[in-house]
């Protein structure tokens, strides 16, 4: 089944009293959520944006529903559509993240701009974490307080989930999905099964996911279950001596057909692939002969409307 895009304007949607999540359809590659927390004349925003004009546009909005700039800004992964829009920021907020996501992101710089050299990337410049954590951190904005979770290796090695419990909550970052296929080739599909089920336990009546559409607990639910086929799958083309690229040529994709971006089928096999035959969860494998596999899978590079 082939998903049609629609491309539409991003959105502030408040969720909870004073927090929001800011959505940019249609959820696709680079066009993730971000997250604000405004509380007693203060504010915390959850992660940034892929490129210069659209974290100037989450400014603005920022700025339309917060009395001043956000004093923090949590990034919940290394990735640069979560990431590269924190020098917008910066200078009046601390970032923070896992400790993990502030060598991952020093490691990789700006490289995400190099996939898609026709994107508008404006004037970027890296802006590491200046706080990291390891295990939890709590933070306290205003009267609302957010627990910051390490969870995985699931999307990546460095996720990070934040927790309102008053207001039940959760920011996922892209340890989960909404309509949008999982992505765990730099993590692993275990791991992330692990991390849903911790997930689960949080008792969440609000998901605003790293991409897609805000949802409820449910989310979680259609996770796992593209996670698990993805492990049986791996079984199966294992058992035929099946590559992962001819396996997903073989495929009927079935109802995750419709989610977007399903090319990423091919990576996440490799993975699962790794770890059937034992490769350690979060273990690097080379992501840029998995890119080219999921690109020759696709017929050509991925749409990227950042």
């Amino acid at each position: 089944m082939t998903v049609l895009r629609t491309e539409s304007e991003p959105r502030l949607e408040e969720v909870a009293d004073q927090v929001f999540a800011y959505v940019q359809p249609d959820g696709g590659w680079c066009l993730n959520n971000a997250g604000l927390i405004v509380s007693g004349g203060e504010c915390a925003l959850v992660d940034t944006a892929a490129t210069e004009s659209r974290a100037l546009a989450l400014r603005d909005a920022v700025c339309r529903v917060s009395p001043g700039a956000p004093r923090t800004v949590v990034n919940t992964h290394f990735h640069g559509d979560h990431t590269f829009g924190n020098f917008v920021f910066a200078p009046q907020a601390v970032v923070v993240a896992h400790e993990r996501t502030r060598a991952e992101m020093a490691g990789a710089g700006l490289h995400l701009t190099t996939l898609w050299p026709d994107v508008e990337w404006g004037g970027l410049s890296l802006a590491l974490p200046s706080l990291t954590y390891r295990d939890r951190l709590t933070l306290h904005v205003g009267e609302v307080t957010a627990e910051l979770l390490h969870l995985g290796p699931g999307h990546t090695t460095d996720d990070t989930v934040v927790w309102l419990p008053e207001q039940r909550v959760l920011f996922t970052g892209d340890l989960v999905m909404s309509d949008v296929t999982p992505f765990c080739p730099m993590g692993s599909v275990s791991g992330s099964l692990d991390a849903i089920a911790e997930l689960r336990r949080l008792g969440a009546r609000t998901v605003v996911t790293g991409h897609g559409p805000v949802a409820g607990p449910e989310v979680l639910d259609r996770a796992d279950g593209y996670l698990r086929w993805v492990q049986e799958l791996a079984r199966q083309g294992l058992e035929a001596k099946l590559g992962p690229l001819e396996l997903a040529r073989e495929t009927d994709l079935g109802e995750y057909g419709e989610l977007l971006d399903s090319e990423r089928l091919v990576p996440n096999l490799h993975r699962a692939y790794a770890e059937a035959l034992g490769g350690l969860p979060g273990e690097r494998l080379d992501i840029g002969v998995l890119f080219g596999e999921m690109v020759e899978f696709h017929g050509g590079l991925p749409a990227c409307h950042a």
